[in-house]
């Protein structure tokens, strides 16, 4: 009990010094936060036999404990993953700070001047499993927008994520910047999260980053709002007026460059006036590079490599080599069934008629809707925003992946010359 009690007032401490620094953090200028940030660079660079030294000590836990390979591979912290976080700072510094940018400016019918000014949110909550290089991405990304983050990783890389952590609060006490603006939770014990999940008096915001259960987990219990999304099932439509000669290399990019990520090919709808030409064709291409299709009757009547999906299958995120693929009718049809079985991930369509292509964006509710493209593209990097924070599927307050914008709220600011209101 008194453990309990211990660990509950510790979140409390730290979740109220998070909030100080961010009222510290408001004011600063880009320079100030990018210094820092480019300082963070410098130190990682220079501690990398600290940093794979304690990443080694969660490797050796993970292999004792029985973690697969794919989960090792992404609990590493390699020269390479280094290499990408130093890249990722210096992008995030390259970009510009959307903190104190007054927008929508527009002269009242008084006189009054009103427009809008993007701010920082305040305290992040970030909750994510797994890859510690995570550590560093989002709190770049909390810092160049004036924001203060509370981290709590896996417990499988506690001592990797604490290492970064120390590195990160070195640079931001070496640049006059508030320690405090990045904290670690020091625990792996899992109570630790509940007890952040209470926080809401001093934590504006939760992003949890992981797999399904974790963000159900988060969603449920936590009484401060959460930006999330459960999975991505991700669909490809190839209208009857694709061109099939790009159609094919689009859609095994998007089953197999990364089969076990939220923005992989899960579903793919082919319009029945060309199914006849197209299906044999796709699946032949799928299933060399070792993916399972898995279709309804006429996929199997048309493809013989095709085995038959069960019910279950549809709306599945498989994360493996597997996809289901279904004959529709036309755009009409395939819209119910992203409506139906999708996750408001990202859906594309392929076709070369332009108003098809319209309606179809028009309609389809998704973070990303694409003509003619991987769903791979789904991806802050891909998209112009540097390092993302996460892809969010609901629509309060962001919708897609999360760059520097997503990290800020706008509010009113007025400019007057002595009006009154009547």
């Amino acid at each position: 009990m008194t453990e309990t009690m211990n660990l509950n007032e510790t979140i409390i401490n730290m979740a109220k010094a998070a909030q100080q620094a961010s009222v510290a953090m408001m004011p600063l200028p880009s320079s100030q936060k990018d210094g820092a940030l480019l300082r963070v660079a410098e130190l990682l660079d220079q501690n990398r036999p600290l940093i794979k030294a304690e990443n080694q000590k969660d490797l050796e836990a993970g292999r004792e404990r029985g973690l697969s390979g794919a989960m090792l591979d992404r609990l590493a912290l390699t020269d390479g993953v280094i290499d990408a976080m130093i890249q990722g700072l210096q992008e995030v510094v390259s970009l510009p700070d959307p903190v104190g940018a007054i927008d929508s400016l527009k002269i009242r019918p008084n006189g009054l001047q009103v427009g809008r000014m993007r701010i920082p949110l305040g305290v992040i909550a970030m909750i994510y499993e797994s890859r510690p290089n995570v550590t560093v991405d989002a709190a770049a990304l909390c810092l160049k927008t004036g924001n203060a983050v509370v981290l709590r990783g896996g417990s499988e890389a506690i001592n990797s994520n604490l290492a970064l952590a120390g590195i990160l609060r070195q640079a931001l006490r070496e640049t006059e910047l508030p320690e405090e603006a990045v904290q670690v939770i020091p625990v792996t014990d899992r109570q630790a999260i509940n007890f952040l999940l209470q926080q809401e008096e001093t934590i504006d915001l939760v992003i949890p980053r992981g797999g399904e259960g974790l963000i159900r987990f988060v969603s449920e219990t936590s009484r401060i709002p959460v930006l999330k999304h459960y999975k991505g099932v991700c669909h490809i439509f190839v209208d009857k007026d694709a061109d099939l000669e790009k159609a094919t290399p689009i859609i095994v990019n998007g089953k197999t460059s990364r089969p076990g990520v939220c923005n992989a090919l899960e579903g793919l709808l082919i319009h029945e006036h060309v199914a006849s030409k197209y299906l044999p064709e796709v699946v032949a291409a799928l299933t060399a590079q070792g993916v399972t299709v898995k279709g309804c009757a006429r996929t199997v009547e048309l493809a013989k490599q095709a085995e038959a999906a069960v019910e279950g299958d549809w709306g599945t995120e498989f994360l493996g080599l597997s996809l289901v693929c279904r004959v529709v009718k036309d755009m009409a049809e395939a819209c119910r069934y992203i409506q139906r079985y999708g996750s408001k991930h990202t859906e594309v369509i392929l076709t070369e008629n332009y108003s098809t292509a319209q309606a179809f964006i028009s309609q389809v509710d998704a973070s990303a809707v694409m003509v003619n493209a991987s769903t791979r593209f789904n991806d802050g990097g891909q998209l112009g925003l540097g390092t993302e924070i996460g892809i969010s599927t609901t629509k309060l307050h962001a919708y897609g992946p999360m760059g520097l914008e997503e990290l800020t709220a706008r509010k009113f600011v007025v400019f007057g010359n002595g009006q009154v209101r009547n």
